[in-house]
């Protein structure tokens, strides 16, 4: 039987399934009674499937990161489509293809990674090559930026979406800086390459979608400066001279680039660039969440579910 995947499954299915465990809850019902929740993955997508009458015992036998054979039903509820789960075993990962559960083949890495290159070439701003070029030429770096998601959940959250997401941002600052001229064109385009290079520090993602301790106590507008500060450390000591000004204002556009302090920046955008920036990154972040809600939504009707994190529902394309 063939397998079947978590973008196949439709509303009112019996399915019996192997997925992997990317995130499970024990919570308990408005009857105080518990479930266990669990987001189950595999390289198409993510369902929640929720198994009634659960305990402690049975949660801690299924920990985030395992293989499970689930047998129940499908259902939309409020829009949403979950599994309510009747059996579940454990699965020993030998047994299975690596390939049914990876995602890594959402993005062209290495085509990426060349653009991000191209890109690079093309500052003028001899302070803006040397930093990039400092970060380009760093084998952990590439290594991580080639497999790392961009967030957890909210946008680009799949192996490479950083990557993805950093040569969107420099490719719209490129155009960007063109159509407005008072613009700071490298400043833009280094900016947008280290605004989030921190999550390659905040981040888990080697194994299982989650946070290092230093990301979750710093997090990774801090943990970028802290990187950025340690290149242009690395650079001076070869005795070559960087624009302190410039540095300054890059940083600033790290520090800012989530808009408002509500959101957890310390300051908020206060150079053309820094402004310029946060509506990029914004508008890349959200048309990325909308078009992965609009293509994991199951229902027949013209507009997605609800999103809380949109706060909105989205009309699909015709």
């Amino acid at each position: 039987m063939p397998k079947l995947f978590v973008n196949e499954i439709q509303p009112q299915m019996q399915v019996d399934e192997t997925f992997r465990i990317a995130d499970r809850q024990l919570r308990a019902n408005r009857q105080g009674n518990l479930y266990l929740l669990m987001q189950l993955q595999d390289r198409t997508g993510v369902i929640s499937g929720m198994r009634w009458n659960a305990d402690e015992k049975l949660a801690e036998r299924f920990n985030k990161g395992t293989y499970v054979r689930v047998q129940g039903a499908s259902q939309l509820h409020n829009g949403v489509l979950q599994l309510i789960v009747n059996q579940i075993v454990l699965v020993e990962e030998t047994t299975l293809d690596p390939a049914d559960f990876d995602a890594g083949n959402r993005v062209d890495a290495d085509m990426l990674w060349i653009r991000l290159g191209e890109l690079i070439e093309s500052m003028t701003n001899e302070t803006a090559r040397q930093v990039a070029k400092c970060f380009y030429q760093d084998p952990k770096i590439e290594q991580l930026i080639r497999i790392a998601p961009a967030g957890i959940k909210a946008h680009h959250a799949y192996p490479g979406g950083l990557l993805e997401h950093v040569v969107s941002l420099m490719e719209l600052s490129d155009q960007t800086s063109t159509h407005y001229t008072v613009l700071n064109r490298d400043e833009l385009m280094l900016g947008a390459m280290l605004h989030d290079i921190g999550k390659l520090e905040e981040l888990l993602f080697e194994g299982e979608l989650s946070y290092s301790d230093p990301g979750q106590l710093l997090g990774h507008l801090v943990q970028g400066i802290q990187m950025l500060d340690r290149k242009v450390a690395e650079i001076q000591a070869t005795g070559s001279t960087l624009d302190p000004a410039f540095i300054l204002r890059v940083q600033h556009i790290i520090v800012s680039h989530h808009g408002c302090l509500e959101h957890g920046s310390p300051k908020i955008p206060m150079t053309l660039e820094a402004l310029a920036f946060h509506y990029l990154d914004e508008m890349d972040a959200k048309l990325n969440a909308a078009m992965a809600l609009i293509d994991s939504d199951r229902t027949r009707d013209a507009w997605t579910t609800f999103n809380p994190t949109l706060g909105r529902k989205i009309l699909k394309p015709t």
